[in-house]
């Protein structure tokens, strides 16, 4: 029995992916695994039905938990309000409340320089990523208000130290930090901490930037001074139950970076 039993935690873009090696591609993936390995009952969304009902499958064989899998894409020209509305009926719907929200969904076109960004590879940045987080935030507020619960946000280190070829990418995860720091703020007094994760971990997504835009990776992306890159259940997921626990609701408005060494800042 671990200490989330019998509590529910919204996890986006958490279906399931796998690298080139046969291995887990998923930053979303590694923390609903780690949270599963807990006891918590999980609602995770993404685009791909097939990714998530593949997420499903082996998370409730493997630890006995129940997944409730829900389509969403938050995306300009959407009814984007509406959909996220629909996530967070159906999660209380089937589980009676949320104790966690985890955004940790986001589409972008890294790679492409700011003078050569469109205004749609912008927005597909910001809707997927800020606007995602923000709809999620307000729609969840009256349940995690309720249960004192917790919120975890996703940014990148792209924000924090000004990637090449990641303008869109680092506006979206900036304004995720700030307005994650403004909701620590504000909902302190429900005691709901609210914090931010920059992760460096080996995903499918890096594997296809890499593929993608070999000069751009080159530049940004560099073997951490621990000598390998996060494990996405381990390494990251982990961290991010331990941001749900009692003994860290004291923490909030904080930003970890999980790189390996290689997120210091003054």
């Amino acid at each position: 029995m671990g200490f989330l039993t019998g509590k529910t935690a919204i996890i986006t873009g958490a279906g399931r992916a796998i690298l080139k090696d046969g291995s887990c591609g998923s930053i979303g993936y590694g923390i609903a695994t780690a949270y599963a390995k807990e006891g918590a009952n999980l609602v995770i969304t993404g685009r791909n039905v097939k990714k998530l009902e593949a997420a499903k499958q082996e998370l409730e064989s493997l630890y006995g938990i129940k997944v409730l899998t829900v389509q969403a894409d938050v995306c300009a020209g959407g009814d984007n309000e509406a959909t996220v509305a629909n996530v967070v009926k159906q999660a209380v719907d089937t589980f009676g409340g949320i104790q966690v929200l985890i955004n940790n969904a986001q589409a972008s076109a890294s790679g492409v320089p700011l003078a050569e960004h469109t205004t749609e590879q912008f927005d597909l940045a910001i809707y997927s990523g800020l606007y995602a987080a923000f709809y999620y935030m307000k729609a969840c507020y009256p349940y995690l208000a309720e249960s004192h619960g917790s919120v975890i946000n996703f940014a990148s280190g792209a924000g924090l130290f000004g990637n090449f070829g990641q303008s869109a990418y680092a506006a979206a995860k900036e304004g995720i930090r700030g307005m994650s720091r403004v909701a620590a703020t504000e909902w302190g007094k429900d005691g709901i901490n609210v914090n931010v994760v920059c992760p460096l971990a080996w995903t499918a997504k890096l594997e296809q930037f890499r593929d993608a835009y070999p000069d751009a990776f080159k530049a940004n992306v560099k073997m951490p001074p621990m000598g390998h890159y996060g494990n996405a259940e381990t390494e990251i997921g982990r961290v991010c139950v331990q941001l749900a626990m009692p003994d860290f609701k004291y923490m909030s408005g904080e930003t970890l970076t999980l790189e390996g060494g290689m997120g210091q800042r003054p």
